[in-house]
């Protein structure tokens, strides 16, 4: 997983019912005496790339998930507790109560470890969640009935399932899916010690405080005026006046935020970034963080980088709920394993009912058997009343950086609310103007000052969004999601279309954030420079779920994407279009960066960056793929009191 910019590979084929995912479902070549773990044959295993079969004393790794006792039960209850129009609604469940009634017994257990042992693999590790094993090749092909064939992937040779795993039917559905039988890069290294944080970055100024506030009228026009400067990014304050905060400070409810490591130095940057920008002093324990016993993959998943993320997602969150309580769960890597691990613990503990999540891949990186176990950890959450915030994702459609039109994932799941991103313009006295999807183009200033070279110039990034090719359209989008959306990978079924709702994302009007980096000196230092992405949005979605569970008088708001589409062309959402100010009205600002990312020594670079121009995307009036249903008004926060429910969709 990435913490913005996304890669993919090949589309996999996953069409689930609305928000259904988590049984196996027979097929018509279900190999007799066998349960069918679909999925878990990758998609480019293909005959083109087989290589033939995998040495029989090669070593696999794997992971095998427990189905639980009802998983059809689970889902459907999930489905009934986050509906506002089911007389269900808010009826949750406590963790033990979970467990007990849907999670797997001590007998599926032992009958599942049995299995697995009398095929010849070793059991390393046991969870409610799952069973880890080792072992060889030969052991892995008798458990799971299928051949492990050598595959060319990528210019390298892995081996995988030549057929679709399989477990015994006389283990009666026990066992959900099965991870790890390919070995395409999981490998994990273990380390015993995070690396220092990145390089320095400063952004250079000159710089507006509030969008428009400070203009260069020398500088060329943009769309038949001046554009303003980037602003130095917004505050707290103002994010809290433009989602309509007002008397609400997020009291009494917990955050979890999940990335991959941890910065060593969340608590002291966190604590002079409130200091020096008016932010609420935290208290003592209202920041905590639960991490793993060690990390590891620390090179390949670029450790470092993520302390960034982390920062950006307690910063925001803290600036939007200064009286939330923020608990920060760590995975171990980067890789889907870790992080499902910490999103476990989310549930298992209860530890809050708000989580943010501002990590990511593309969808056609997503296999079926890890679908499902991140559906199954966000069932079982909104049974207790813990909803999952994801980003869209910061490549707009996804073509410019993979060559392919997707969606991004896990917010494609039907079970987790999908943020997507726009361009905020905050005026005087911290007023909310206006708000355009997420997409910029970006533009040098010519040696002679006179023109923008290549006007507009090219796509830069851009909000995520667009239309599942996994999952079918879930109840709550029926009604709202145009046609045109639900359908746009053709054929006569309606898919699950992201986002769901949007917040601030454009780093030209994003965030100010300060954190611990590493100067050209070698020192560590504080410094605060603005940052974006819809790995932004998705911590100030969170913050503001706080102020609306505050104004609920702390009932959990839960799985939010009823409740969300609920209230949809209500007074809850600004409606975000890509021209707030009239059809043919365009807007830019104008940033100044330096070469080095440092300081003025290598000189710096001016250019103008249009807002509003997300790839193939667009923000329109209605539901869109950018925006989702919108942003948060100032009537968002008490839009989701218990009592306000209206016809079903």
């Amino acid at each position: 997983m990435t913490r913005a910019g996304l890669v993919a590979a090949a589309a996999l084929p996953l069409v689930a019912g609305a928000l259904a995912l988590g049984a196996q479902s027979a097929t018509a070549d279900q190999p007799s005496g066998r349960q069918l773990l679909n999925g878990t044959k990758p998609a480019w295993a293909t005959a083109q790339a087989d290589k033939g079969s995998a040495a029989d004393s090669g070593k696999v790794t794997a992971r095998v998930y427990l189905a639980g006792q009802d998983a059809k039960g689970l889902a459907a209850y999930a489905a009934a507790v986050s509906d506002p129009n089911s007389a269900s609604y808010g009826k949750y469940l406590t963790a033990s109560q979970v467990q007990a009634r849907y999670g797997a017994t001590k007998a599926q257990i032992a009958e599942v470890t049995g299995w697995l042992k009398s095929a010849g693999l070793k059991v390393t590790g046991t969870s409610q969640h799952y069973i880890t094993v080792t072992g060889d090749v030969a052991a892995a092909e008798k458990a799971f009935g299928t051949q492990l064939h050598n595959y060319t992937k990528g210019g390298k040779v892995y081996h995988a399932p030549a057929t679709t795993a399989s477990a015994p039917a006389s283990l009666k559905g026990a066992v959900l899916t099965v991870t790890g039988l390919d070995n395409a890069p999981k490998t994990s290294k273990h380390d015993d010690e995070l690396p220092p944080p990145d390089a320095v970055f400063k952004n250079a100024g000159p710089f507006s405080s509030y969008y428009g506030s400070k203009t260069n009228t020398s500088l060329p026009d943009a769309y038949g005026t001046k554009a303003p400067y980037a602003i130095q990014g917004y505050t707290g304050a103002q994010l809290r006046a433009a989602y309509g905060a007002g008397k609400y400070t997020g009291k009494g409810v917990r955050v979890a935020i999940t990335d991959a490591y941890a910065s060593p130095y969340i608590a002291q940057d966190a604590a002079e970034y409130a200091k020096r920008n008016g932010d609420q002093k935290y208290k003592k324990g209202q920041l905590t963080q639960v991490l793993p016993s060690d990390f590891n993959s620390t090179d390949i998943c670029g450790a470092s980088g993520w302390y960034g993320e982390e920062t950006l997602d307690v910063e925001a969150v803290h600036a939007v709920a200064p009286d939330a309580d923020i608990v920060y769960v760590a995975g171990a890597s980067c890789y889907d394993n870790d992080l499902l691990d910490a999103l476990n613990k989310v549930v298992d503990g209860h530890l809050a009912d708000i989580v943010s999540n501002s990590w990511g891949d593309v969808e056609a990186n997503e296999t079926p058997d890890v679908a499902a176990a991140y559906d199954q950890v966000f069932q079982q959450g909104a049974v207790e009343g813990i909803g999952f915030y994801f980003s869209s994702g910061d490549a707009g459609d996804n073509v410019a950086s993979t060559g392919v039109k997707q969606a991004d994932t896990p917010g494609n799941s039907p079970w987790a609310t999908s943020v997507g991103g726009t361009s905020l313009a905050v005026g005087k006295n911290d007023k909310y103007q206006w708000e355009t999807g997420w997409g910029t183009k970006k533009a040098v200033l010519s040696a002679d000052g006179k023109t923008w070279t290549g006007f507009p110039g090219p796509y830069t990034s851009g909000a995520g969004g667009g239309t599942s090719s996994l999952y079918a359209q879930p109840f709550y989008q029926r009604g709202v999601v145009p046609d045109s959306l639900a359908l746009a990978n053709g054929g006569t079924v309606k898919q699950r279309v992201e986002p769901d709702i949007a917040a601030v994302a454009d780093p030209n009007t994003g965030f100010l954030v300060g954190q611990t980096q590493t100067f050209p000196d070698g020192s560590l230092q504080y410094s605060e420079y603005r940052i974006g992405g819809t790995s932004l949005a998705c911590p100030v979605i969170a913050g503001v779920q706080a102020l609306a569970q505050q104004a609920r008088h702390g009932i959990a708001i839960g799985f939010a994407n009823p409740s969300i589409y609920n209230n949809y062309g209500t007074s809850a959402y600004h409606d975000v279009t890509d021209h707030p100010l009239g059809q043919g009205r365009d807007l830019a600002v104008v940033r100044v960066d330096f070469a080095n990312a440092f300081d003025a020594s290598e000189g710096t670079i001016t250019s103008l960056r249009s807002l509003g121009k997300d790839a193939s995307l667009n923000a329109t009036v209605g539901y869109d793929d950018v925006t989702g249903v919108g942003t948060p008004s100032k009537g968002y926060v008490t839009s989701t009191l218990p009592q306000r429910t209206h016809g079903g969709r």
